[in-house]
């Protein structure tokens, strides 16, 4: 389909969460030329979509916003009939960077809120659901023509109660794209499956994101944040 996600700011994470296999530890100093590299990928594979994410870089004075800004600019330049979304960490709640990102203009501004909140302790031990929320508040304020996304993954442990909760949150802060998708467990060493979600129960929070207002919901055991992502784009115009 023309459509691939690139994970920018190196292999390390600053961070620690528990369904991620991405390794923990201290980062290298972003690759100057990355932005340009990308670009030449998205351009050798005849890509009319590019996901953009990266693993947390708290180490960095702008959680790594300016580097993302350069990849945006890189594939356009490169690339002018490519889509960009972007799939970004919290930066800490720093609105300036979040607006660095923004003023680059990607097509979609992501970020996931991974779970619901009486889960974060355990699972997003460095992150916060109220500082998450607030990032796609400040984005649809800043720049509302930019549509934003979000989403998260069941199977963690939390009730359906709660993911509705996090469902009608994601719909007051104006999210237009939100995807629900199953936990799968990368290895031993990660949390437990606690409880595998029929499809039934997918699609019944499909229909009541929807009755929300979120105009486009993406439910279903194999869904993940890059779902189907140029379709949902194309048809938020």
């Amino acid at each position: 389909r023309r459509v691939a996600t690139f994970l920018v700011l190196g292999a390390v994470c600053t961070r620690n969460c528990a369904f991620c296999n991405i390794h923990p530890g201290r980062a290298e100093p972003p690759d100057q030329d990355e932005p340009r590299r990308v670009a030449e990928a998205v351009a050798r594979l005849g890509l009319a979509y590019a996901v953009v994410t990266s693993v947390t870089r708290d180490d960095l004075p702008d959680g790594g916003a300016g580097h993302f800004a350069a990849v945006i600019r890189s594939i356009r330049e490169r690339n002018p009939g490519c889509a960009v979304e972007v799939l970004i960490p919290d930066f800490k709640g720093d609105e300036a960077a979040l607006r660095v990102v923004l003023d680059a203009a990607p097509d979609v501004l992501n970020h996931n809120v991974e779970t619901v909140p009486g889960l974060y302790p355990r699972i997003r031990p460095q992150a916060r659901y109220e500082r998450s929320l607030e990032l796609l508040r400040n984005s649809k304020a800043a720049a509302p023509a930019i549509p934003t996304k979000s989403g998260l993954m069941l199977g963690l442990g939390e009730e359906m109660e709660d993911v509705r909760r996090v469902l009608a949150d994601m719909a007051g802060v104006g999210c237009d794209m939100i995807t629900v998708g199953q936990y799968m467990r990368p290895s031993r060493e990660h949390p437990a499956v606690v409880r595998w979600v029929h499809p039934d129960e997918f699609e019944e929070l499909a229909e009541y994101g929807r009755g929300l207002g979120v105009r486009h919901m993406f439910c279903g055991p194999r869904v993940r944040s890059s779902y189907h992502a140029a379709e949902a784009a194309r048809e938020m115009g």
